[in-house]
């Protein structure tokens, strides 16, 4: 029996985030100091020791760029920063839910009351809402009072609310969504 080898199938583990010092693959750079100065382009190996002179890294800021734009800086506050502005970014970002409203041709006055108030409520969150009118059996020789709740539903959410989908008949179903103004 032949012994595996023990690396034979691991991967180079390729580097995340900005190139550094010696990882900068361009023989010219330009370079800004910790102070925010330009210094102009300069020859790689000068601008690392002018880095490496203030104890601090020499960090690949626009790498498209030509030549590539490097700063002088601590990599450790770069990374912070990054991760910082990452998170501020994604706090900031609203999500918007889908929610469905289920109702028949003949519901009830104090059932289609209590539906409007949970969508206004639903609207003021900032989510979608799905009004979804479903017919059954002789229901569909009546599309007329579907089209008339649809309606209704538009002129109570008006105020809160606007018309994505207008209403529109699938199947055995009326669908109409109604998103947050």
């Amino acid at each position: 029996m032949h012994k595996p080898k023990s690396n034979y199938f691991q991967r180079r583990t390729k580097f995340q985030g900005p190139r550094t010092n010696e990882r900068i693959r361009s023989l010219d750079v330009q370079v800004i100091n910790s102070t925010g100065e330009n210094l102009g382009v300069l020859p790689i190996k000068k601008a690392i020791e002018a880095a490496k002179g203030e104890g601090l890294d020499l960090i690949e800021i626009s790498p498209n760029a030509n030549p590539p734009v490097c700063k002088i800086m601590d990599i450790g506050k770069y990374k912070y920063d990054l991760q910082k502005k990452a998170s501020k970014a994604k706090k900031n970002q609203r999500i918007s839910n889908l929610k469905e409203l289920k109702l028949r041709p003949g519901t009830e006055v104090h059932d289609y009351n209590f539906k409007i108030k949970n969508a206004k409520k639903f609207l003021t969150k900032g989510d979608k809402v799905k009004f979804t009118v479903k017919f059954k059996g002789r229901e569909m020789q009546h599309i007329q009072l579907g089209k008339d709740l649809m309606e209704r539903i538009i002129t109570d959410t008006k105020e809160i609310g606007q018309v994505e989908v207008r209403p529109k008949f699938e199947g055995r179903q009326m669908i109409m969504i109604i998103q947050p103004n």
